[in-house]
């Protein structure tokens, strides 16, 4: 059976596919099914403390893993996934992936602090939390961006992705709400920043180390996917505000950021815009962002730093936040692509061609050394 294979069809199938069955089970388990819950009393399961029985709850490893497990398996992620962010980068490299890591992120920080300001912070226009929007826009598909750049683009447009690695995991979104006043202690930025921290040293002090965690990057994803989605109602996913949130956010992430960051490739003199385009997605992972935010929150709260009430609006919006970030990641899945198609064929009429290193900018720094000296 081609299960994997047939996983990967589906836009972020590795996440999404998971995180569906897994609110599918949590689903069922929650509507108490007569025969179900007949079944779980014969196998001798334990009664929740709302004195239910769900099969999603049944005690020792499989609750460990399929329900409770989501943040623990987000941090190996964010440990594997520091491991390969390489320093060793080409200059041309090093601009590209600085320029759209960080156009990325001011176009998702100022969307956010807009809709937060004209909207409800917390559910806002269609439901939209201003952490979903952050986490949606800010973070890109970095699977999506190498397989489109190295098909669409140059050596240097792959080379970026080890900086626009930076942006995975839940630290940007965090750095923005702190931004926007919310209350985190320095020690909060440092629990979520130290996996991401700790794997980016070892990674590149040793090259063996690196390769040993870069599975890391992959094999959590469905599991930690699952363990969300066992935290929500499916039926979440049938409610067209829902939806249309997310088809919103989708939307926003592929226009906005990709239109920012070709204007910013444009302000420093590059000539092709294939990889702003392909960076202008949603990575699967960012819906894990949303419970990471919680936890923080609720980490910020346990240490006096914000209030039980504020770390408790945070817990609320999660299933919800999720959700729409879900949505944004199938949908962006589907506009990236077609719309680094289209800006290939606007350039190519224009004799740019993508996959051709720019090598104009540093035959005019040669020319303008070799003018000095002479002088």
């Amino acid at each position: 059976m081609k299960i994997k294979q047939t996983i990967e069809r589906v836009p972020g199938g590795l996440m999404i596919v998971p995180l569906m069955l897994g609110a599918l089970l949590n689903t069922i388990d929650q509507l108490q099914i007569p025969f179900i819950v007949r079944f779980l009393q014969f196998i001798g399961a334990p009664q929740t403390e709302d004195g239910t029985y769900e099969f999603l709850r049944i005690g020792g490893f499989s609750q460990e893993l399929f329900k409770d497990g989501a943040l623990v398996l987000i941090a190996l992620f964010l440990f594997c996934a520091g491991s390969q962010m390489n320093l060793k980068l080409g200059g041309k490299a090093l601009k590209k992936g600085s320029l759209l890591t960080t156009s990325k992120y001011l176009t998702g920080l100022v969307i956010g602090i807009s809709f937060g300001y004209f909207f409800d912070p917390m559910e806002g226009l269609l439901g939209l939390s201003t952490v979903a929007i952050i986490a949606a826009m800010t973070n890109g598909n970095g699977g999506m961006y190498a397989a489109l750049t190295s098909q669409y683009g140059n050596r240097s447009d792959v080379g970026g992705v080890a900086v626009l690695s930076i942006n995975d995991g839940p630290f940007f979104t965090m750095m923005s709400l702190g931004l926007l006043g919310a209350t985190f202690p320095f020690a909060t930025f440092l629990a979520v920043l130290l996996p991401i921290g700790i794997g980016m040293l070892l990674g590149n002090l040793d090259e063996d180390i690196r390769s040993f965690l870069k599975p890391g990057e992959i094999l959590p994803v469905p599991f930690f996917a699952f363990a969300l989605g066992a935290g929500m109602n499916f039926a979440l996913f049938f409610n067209p505000e829902v939806v249309g949130a997310g088809i919103l956010l989708g939307l926003l992430t592929t226009v906005l950021t990709g239109l920012t960051g070709i204007l910013v490739f444009k302000l420093f003199k590059e000539r092709s815009y294939i990889a702003p385009v392909a960076e202008a997605s949603t990575a699967g992972n960012a819906v894990g962002t949303p419970a990471a935010i919680a936890a923080a929150a609720a980490t910020a709260a346990a240490a006096g730093g914000m209030s039980q009430s504020q770390a408790a609006a945070y817990q609320d919006i999660v299933p919800l936040a999720t959700a729409q970030i879900s949505i944004s990641v199938l949908v962006t899945a589907i506009l990236c692509p077609i719309a680094v198609i289209i800006v290939d064929r606007y350039q190519r009429k224009r004799g740019i061609i993508g996959t051709e290193e720019d090598v104009t900018s540093e035959i005019n720094d040669s020319k303008n050394t070799s003018t000095k000296m002479d002088v």
